[in-house]
C-alpha cells in the first residue's frame, strides 16, 4: 500500500458514510453530505497527482481508482434521483451511469486486445468528469426544488451531454476493431 491507493481506499470508505448522511433527518445533511462529497472529489484528483509525483502508480491504483470514481458518482446519483423526482434529472443520470458502463466494458475489451491506447482518458473525458462532480456537489449540498437545485440540475445535463460526446469518441475511436472479423468471438 502507498499513498495513493490508501487516498482511494478513503474514497470507498466514505461511501457509506455519504449515503448515512444523506438519509439522516438533520437540516445540515445537504451541506455535510456536499462537503463529503468534495473531500471524496479531492482525493481522486490527489491521487492520481501523487501516483505520478511520488511514481507510486501500481496495477492495483490503476484498476481501483475507476472503481472508487464510479462507485462514487454512481451512489450519488442514485440517492440524488430517489430525492429530486426529475425526469430530466433522472434521463441525465442514466446516460450518465450508462456510459461508465459502455466505456469500462469497451477499455477492457480492447485491453484484452492490446490496444487500450485507442480509449485513453480524453480532454473531453476530463471536461465531463469536472461538470458530473460540480453537478452532483450542487445538487447534494442543495435541497431539491431551490434555485440552486436548478442550477444543479442545467449542470448534470450539460454533463450528460458531454457524456454522450465523450462515448462517441470513444466508440468512434473503437468502431474499427468492433467492426473487424479478427476481433470477433462466435
Amino acid at each position: 500500500m502507498n499513498i495513493p491507493n490508501i487516498l482511494t481506499s478513503v474514497r470507498i470508505f466514505m461511501i457509506p458514510i455519504l449515503v448515512a448522511v444523506y438519509y439522516l433527518p438533520w437540516e445540515g445533511r445537504y451541506y455535510a453530505c456536499a462537503i463529503i462529497f468534495a473531500l471524496a472529489a479531492i482525493t481522486d484528483w490527489l491521487d492520481g497527482y501523487l501516483a505520478r509525483k511520488l511514481d507510486q502508480s501500481t496495477a492495483f491504483g490503476a484498476f481501483f481508482d475507476p472503481v472508487a470514481d464510479k462507485l462514487m458518482v454512481s451512489i450519488a446519483l442514485v440517492m440524488l434521483v430517489a430525492s429530486y423526482a426529475n425526469p430530466l434529472l433522472t434521463l441525465a443520470s442514466a446516460v450518465i451511469v450508462g456510459r461508465e458502463i459502455v466505456i469500462s466494458a469497451l477499455r477492457e475489451w480492447m485491453a484484452e486486445m492490446g490496444k487500450r491506447a485507442s480509449v485513453a482518458v480524453s480532454y473531453i473525458g476530463k471536461l465531463k468528469t469536472t461538470m458530473q462532480m460540480l453537478a452532483i456537489f450542487i445538487l447534494l449540498g442543495s435541497r431539491p426544488d431551490t434555485l440552486m437545485a436548478h442550477v444543479g440540475e442545467a449542470v448534470l445535463i450539460a454533463a450528460a451531454l458531454l457524456t454522450l460526446w465523450s462515448m462517441y469518441i470513444y466508440l468512434k475511436a473503437a468502431w474499427p476493431e468492433l467492426m473487424s472479423k479478427e476481433s470477433h468471438e462466435n
